[in-house]
């Protein structure tokens, strides 16, 4: 989600007081002293607004949450801080910069993709699609069998042999363990829950 559109410094009395509104719950932010700052603090949100153009180099992007984030301009992913949210937000390769507006964040273009509700919390996000869970149960399948084809080959094809050697049976239990162990993960990949498109978009 987009912060609301920024509003220029303004003096809504005759003390000359400056002023902006909170971005978040539209109250008045008193700027008193506060001019040489970039961010303020609401005090009744506690949410901050930017006053300034970012520092060379960094630019503004507002979580769903509300919090405002500071980060490197060439950033295309960043994690939201707060312990209740920790999003993950991705970021497009453009960002739009006002010249004329010097209270303007940086907005992200939204990348192509799906927004998918995550199958184990409920929260929504960014996706640019994934078959990973298939193609790693696939992959493990595959693996495992083998492995289970040479344990069966070497137990028949070394049967004389371990008798004789019984060190023999340590590369059968091998073979077998390793088979048993990507079937079992096979198994998880083939059952792990799955996120679900909501809504797609471009």
């Amino acid at each position: 989600e987009l912060p609301p559109p920024y509003t220029a410094i303004v003096s809504p009395d005759a003390s000359g007081i400056p002023v902006i509104n909170c971005r978040v719950c539209q109250s008045l932010i008193n700027l008193d002293g506060k001019l040489h700052q970039h961010v303020v603090k609401c005090t009744v949100c506690n949410e901050a607004t930017p006053i300034k153009n970012p520092p060379t180099g960094k630019k503004y992007v507002r979580c769903p949450c509300n919090c405002l984030l500071i980060c490197k301009d060439t950033s295309r992913r960043i994690g939201c801080p707060r312990p209740n949210c920790r999003r993950i937000i991705n970021l497009g390769p453009v960002m739009l910069i006002s010249e004329e507006q010097p209270a303007q964040p940086a907005l992200p273009v939204q990348p192509e993709g799906t927004r998918v509700v995550c199958g184990h919390c409920g929260n929504t996000f960014l996706v640019l699609g994934s078959a990973l869970p298939r193609r790693r149960c696939c992959v493990y399948i595959t693996i495992g069998m083998i492995c289970i084809f040479i344990g069966i080959g070497l137990t028949v094809g070394t049967q004389d042999f371990a008798r004789r050697f019984h060190a023999t049976y340590v590369s059968w239990a091998i073979a077998y363990l390793l088979g048993l162990v990507c079937l079992i993960r096979a198994c998880y990949w083939g059952a792990i829950r799955v996120s679900y498109p909501e809504h797609s978009f471009a």
